[in-house]
């Protein structure tokens, strides 16, 4: 069987690389070859997860633009090792171009992954599905749902990249035409319709929840295609599809254009009600949000590491038995090591367990709010000016800043999230097998000379910040790094609640619904609500109740709720807000002073380079030679 089925998949490389089908859904001619993969459940079954292999590929943040581009995480590019693939965290220097892009997901290559070859896999699974004879009827729409749902998540995950891409609703006979095969790029609105057509048909035949979690957990539910389906219709009603004037001249070769002109504000309305029922789905099955219970090896906890526990957890706790998550991929997060700093002096002999490069500019931290609930820059009685001043922690400090040290005053106040996120110089490290709240470790990163400073050019944190939620409090580095893993979330109910939050307010301006779907997400982090906040502590008290004033705060919210796990940089992109946050240069602190008064002294470690052009991807040069019907991306 293995032998038949290594030369399955060695057709399919094959036929995608020849000539201009390489990206096209193109019939395998080894006829004897699919009726042997198709002949029973078990070899049905084996192809049915060949149709996932490209979907558990997305584990990988460093290919995910949603976390490369966001602005939330630099990554140096002048390291003598280069363990990750580095094209992702390099668009945002101006690396893109047309003759070989990054991160290509149209041929596969650059840290992508070709797609289109995935929609043709999924192609051939629906077409055989009827020839295993020993394929039970239940089973059979199950898989078929599940295909589906491949299908238009690849298309749409397309879509998000490139625009309008060719739809390949069906596979293209070996024995077409040329002609025939050389596909056009359709619509943006074709695409997301025929994505959600494919979703409303999977969903009746998945299971709302995974039963058999020891063998099936990662495999598609009800739940998963419901709350996917509220994220592209969301997605198609944002500015950036939505009658977008940057892009109204491009068309097709024929004429077709391939942007809706005007804004259609019933776009909004399809995306809310989505967006509720999947959220009423997720509830009557048992989800909600998380709140952290502490194991019998955890002691007593403070209010403040209680929160920030609940918080972090929320994103690494084990994926069996968390309430909150809606999807996430069979692989594990790949890259601790990349988020934690080095807490004790065996680590610092042991540099090489732990790179720590994944680097947090001064400009992310600053998005989370004061203790008050409200950004910096707005709070009456934050003294922003002054946020860089020195100050030493005190006792009312110690389960956020390690009493006696000194720090800037930005570091103090903040909201709970701001200490789950955000790793900084002083900051309490809880975990790390230590888990007396009164002994907890510390970070010290002032100077080479520090137990998390740099130490050489692959094992140093260029900003003097570490994106902390992205590590498991129960994985140790010490002598050697043991992670303990955990699955990123692609959706998770507190996303949801503040897509429909969005949605909600995009239809009806404020309101209480809205109101009440932001607030549940604040309060699970230790806040009051939006209008008792704004109202209390902003300079701008009515922001939250003007549908402009209410569409900021959400985004806000968004950015702050779901930093790191590889969100807001598709949101930026969708809202056509992210030129915007890369038009400033990105800031750390200078890592290597010793003394307080001199690191904490801002400096440029990049500027960001994105235009109007980078909103979208262009297709390989070579491409639109092989096929003549493509157009290429607009600005390219």
């Amino acid at each position: 069987m293995k032998q038949y089925y290594k030369l399955l998949l060695l057709v399919g490389l094959l036929v995608s690389g020849a000539s201009c089908k390489k990206y096209l859904d193109v019939t395998p001619d080894n006829t004897g070859t699919l009726e042997y993969a198709f002949r029973n459940r078990n070899e049905a079954e084996n192809y049915l997860f060949t149709c996932y292999a490209t979907l558990q590929q997305f584990y990988d943040p460093t290919s995910n633009i949603g976390f490369t581009t966001s602005s939330e995480i630099i990554y140096p590019n002048n390291l003598t090792n280069h363990p990750l693939n580095e094209s992702g965290f390099n668009l945002i220097r101006g690396t893109q171009n047309s003759s070989s892009p990054g991160v290509n997901w149209w041929d596969g290559e650059n840290g992508g992954q070709a797609l289109f070859r995935s929609i043709r896999r999924c192609n051939i699974m629906l077409e055989n599905i009827d020839k295993p004879v020993d394929l039970s009827p239940a089973e059979k729409a199950r898989w078929i749902a599940e295909v589906k749902f491949l299908k238009a998540y690849y298309h749409y995950y397309l879509c998000r990249l490139y625009g309008p891409v060719p739809l390949v609703k069906t596979n293209i006979d070996i024995t077409a035409s040329t002609e025939e095969v050389r596909v056009k790029r359709s619509p943006v609105d074709s695409v997301f319709n025929y994505c959600v057509q494919l979703l409303d048909q999977a969903i009746p035949d998945l299971p709302p929840v995974i039963t058999n979690q020891a063998k099936e957990l990662g495999r598609i539910t009800q739940l998963t295609a419901m709350s996917i389906k509220a994220e592209i219709l969301a997605t198609q009603a944002s500015p950036l599809f939505n009658g977008n004037p940057d892009y109204a001249s491009m068309k097709n070769k024929d004429g077709e254009p391939l942007f809706s002109s005007t804004a259609d504000p019933q776009k909004w309305k399809r995306a809310a009600d989505a967006c509720k029922a999947a959220i009423d789905a997720c509830e009557a099955n048992g989800l909600k949000l998380y709140t952290f219970v502490a194991p019998p090896t955890v002691g007593a906890l403070s209010d403040q590491l209680r929160n920030e526990l609940t918080i972090q957890n929320a994103v690494t706790e084990k994926w069996d038995v968390n309430p909150e998550l809606i999807w996430a991929l069979n692989p594990t997060f790949p890259c601790q090591g990349y988020a934690t700093p080095r807490l004790t002096p065996k680590s610092a002999v042991n540099i090489f367990s732990n790179p720590s490069t994944f680097a947090v500019p001064i400009s992310t931290q600053e998005l989370f709010y004061t203790a008050n609930g409200v950004p910096l820059t707005e709070d009456k009685d934050y003294d922003y000016a002054n946020r860089f001043g020195l100050k030493t922690a005190g006792d009312a400090d110690k389960y956020y800043i390690a009493q006696g040290y000194t720090t800037i005053n930005e570091h103090y106040g903040r909201e709970s999230r701001f200490y789950a996120n955000i790793a900084f110089d002083g900051s309490i490290w809880y975990g790390n097998g230590i888990y007396n709240q009164d002994q907890a470790y510390h970070v010290e990163a002032r100077g080479s000379g520090s137990l998390a400073g740099p130490k050489d050019l692959n094992t140093l944190n260029i900003t003097g910040y570490w994106p902390k939620k992205l590590a498991n409090y129960l994985s140790v580095y010490d002598d050697g790094f043991q992670s303990i893993e955990y699955h990123l979330p692609l959706m998770r109910l507190a996303g949801l609640y503040l897509l429909y939050a969005e949605t909600l307010n995009e239809v009806n301006g404020p309101t209480g619904d809205v109101y009440n779907y932001i607030d549940k997400v604040r309060t699970r982090a230790g806040l009051k609500g939006v209008l008792e906040s704004w109202s209390t502590y902003s300079k701008n008290p009515g922001k939250p109740t003007t549908k402009e004033g209410l569409r900021d705060i959400i985004h806000h919210e968004r950015r702050i709720e779901l930093c790191f796990e590889a969100q807001s940089g598709w949101d930026l992109r969708r809202w056509k807000e992210i030129q915007g946050v890369l038009s400033v240069p990105l800031q750390g602190w200078n890592i290597y002073e010793s003394e307080a008064g001199n690191y904490y002294r801002p400096h440029t470690v990049l500027t960001p380079v994105f235009g109007l052009k980078n909103y979208f991807w262009p297709i390989k040069d070579n491409d639109l030679i092989v096929n003549s019907n493509l157009v290429q991306t607009t600005y390219w």
